[in-house]
């Protein structure tokens, strides 16, 4: 069983939902970012998201755009996203990486070398936010074949016919986008995502993740209450941002606290309705 697979059945079992953060690998710099990195999972972090920074995030908002600005002027690239990676293993050897970012490193970087240096490096998933499923088979059976999921998005506009496409092939777990746009610029509508997760879970078995606007611990816990997974990604990078001229160790400090407030909401939440 997968580390993504495990940890979902252990949540299961438990009646908990998954708190996931973002982070940019680097940002604002390498030793900060590992020092967020490896202090997460005692912060309630279920599940990891590693952003790979890149210099045209089309998918994203302000917010993770700058984040990954900072983390390629602070030198990133895919060769020190994975040395995070590794060295987080060190430490930890349970809790899931999933890298997250756009396609055009990775085919620098050569799609059979790199899903080869991200399983070896620990890693354990991969959401690539511009590869669509028709275009995806470069990256998937390479990946598939090096024991690493790949995360599909399904958005407010995919019909069924979409959705029934968007999961085949798809593993660990399914992303869905709970606005029409870039992250961190708009408010979900619960009852909108509600529907939309149940017409998922109609669909599929995999466990449903929600991200997007989600800012606040009063929003992941409503999301909380829908999904079986909260990402958080704007609201930590801005964060970061917010904390750059502070001591480094104190803006280690206050992110890790922000993640603890925002797990601590999510894992309190149980299954139920939600105002539409």
């Amino acid at each position: 069983m997968s580390r993504i697979a495990a940890r979902f059945a252990e949540l299961k079992t438990a009646s908990r939902k998954a708190f996931v953060p973002f982070i940019s690998a680097g940002d604002p710099d390498f030793e900060t970012s590992f020092a967020i990195l490896e202090k997460l999972p005692g912060a309630g972090a279920d599940l990891i998201e590693l952003g790979m920074p890149f210099s045209d995030p089309m998918a994203d908002g302000p917010a993770v755009q700058a984040a990954s600005l900072r983390a390629l002027k602070s030198g990133a690239n895919m060769n020190r996203t994975l040395d995070l990676v590794k060295k987080f293993r060190k430490a930890d050897s349970r809790t899931p990486i999933v890298l997250m970012g756009y396609f055009n490193p990775i085919h620098a970087y050569g799609t059979a070398r790199f899903t080869r240096d991200a399983a070896a490096a620990g890693a354990d998933g991969l959401i690539v936010v511009d590869l669509p499923p028709e275009e995806d088979e470069v990256l998937r059976l390479p990946a598939q074949a090096q024991g690493l999921d790949i995360i599909r998005l399904a958005t407010p506009t995919s019909d069924t016919a979409r959705l029934t496409r968007i999961l085949d092939g798809a593993s660990g777990f399914l992303y869905y986008v709970s606005i029409a746009g870039v992250t961190g610029t708009k408010n979900f509508e619960s009852g909108a995502v509600a529907a939309a997760v149940a017409r998922i879970r109609k669909a599929t078995s995999l466990p449903v993740a929600v991200g997007f606007g989600v800012k606040t611990p009063e929003h992941a816990a409503e999301i909380a209450r829908i999904a079986d997974a909260v990402v958080v990604g704007s609201a930590i990078v801005s964060h970061i941002a917010a904390k750059m001229e502070v001591p480094r160790p104190e803006l280690i400090a206050s992110v890790v606290e922000l993640c603890r407030t925002l797990a601590a909401s999510t894992h309190a939440a149980q299954d139920g309705k939600v105002s539409a």
